[in-house]
């Protein structure tokens, strides 16, 4: 049985302070509310990973970084390695996101290294695929996303494979206000978790979390969760604001 997600994508917000008390305020909530089979996942710029794992400690949440550089340690003046998430307690780590692809010119193989480099200290990698909008009006969609996970994932054994968790974003829903409709959600995630039946095992594609990331509300998760092949969502902009990213949780 695979696991309901919910991970709060922070992105370049918060102060210190506010971040300190959004984490509280998730922390004081999520003690009311059941996860079985379920997770809720945090994931606080860099400078606040600490901060969410210390409260982590004593609560129902997870704590995920936003990024992660492939190799260990070495010259790479401003990034984060692998060891020093798992030093901190960081069990997630989102990568490949859209914005990772688009501002920094992120690679599907460059993402490949950070997959491998996550998994070697056993952090589960959230990885991010998905198409831009001239993509799905050209009906492009399919063979970009399946692309990106040949490029970015097949390479995985099955044991690795098991341990990783998918987001499909619709990448011109995303803090557009515009999110798929659950129809096309459904198809996409079913279309992923085909792909990874027919590359490993039905037993790994029926047991993988796919997420839905892209406007992904609380007015709307509840509908989109009730996909059969949606498992939850990468959620944005709604994962400022406790009371919204708590009703999120909630339609799981």
């Amino acid at each position: 049985m695979r696991t309901k997600i919910v991970a709060g994508n922070w992105k370049m917000n918060k102060t210190f302070l506010e971040a300190e008390e959004l984490v509280a305020q998730v922390a004081e909530a999520m003690d009311t509310r059941k996860l079985d089979n379920k997770a809720v996942v945090l994931c606080p710029p860099f400078p606040y990973l600490e901060l969410a794992t210390d409260i982590a400690k004593d609560a129902k949440f997870s704590v995920g970084a936003q990024n992660v550089y492939p190799d260990d340690s070495g010259a790479y003046t401003g990034e984060v390695s692998p060891p020093m998430l798992k030093s901190m307690e960081v069990e997630y780590c989102i990568i490949g996101h859209s914005e990772r692809r688009k501002y920094f010119a992120e690679s599907n193989e460059f993402l490949a290294g950070k997959l491998d480099g996550l998994l070697k200290h056993d952090i589960i990698p959230i990885f991010c695929c998905g198409e831009v909008l001239p993509e799905r009006e050209a009906k492009k969609h399919f063979k970009v996303v399946e692309k990106q996970l040949n490029e970015s994932l097949f390479h995985l054994k099955k044991n690795e494979m098991a341990k990783v968790v998918v987001a499909y974003e619709p990448v011109w829903a995303i803090g557009t206000g515009v999110n798929a409709t659950p129809e096309q959600a459904q198809e996409m995630h079913a279309f992923i978790r085909g792909l990874i039946g027919k590359k490993y095992s039905k037993k790994i594609a029926d047991d993988i979390t796919i997420l839905y990331g892209g406007s992904c509300n609380a007015k709307n998760a509840k509908e989109l969760f009730s996909n059969p092949d949606v498992d939850g969502g990468l959620i944005g902009g709604a994962s400022l604001k406790a009371v919204d990213f708590l009703a999120i949780v909630d339609a799981l």
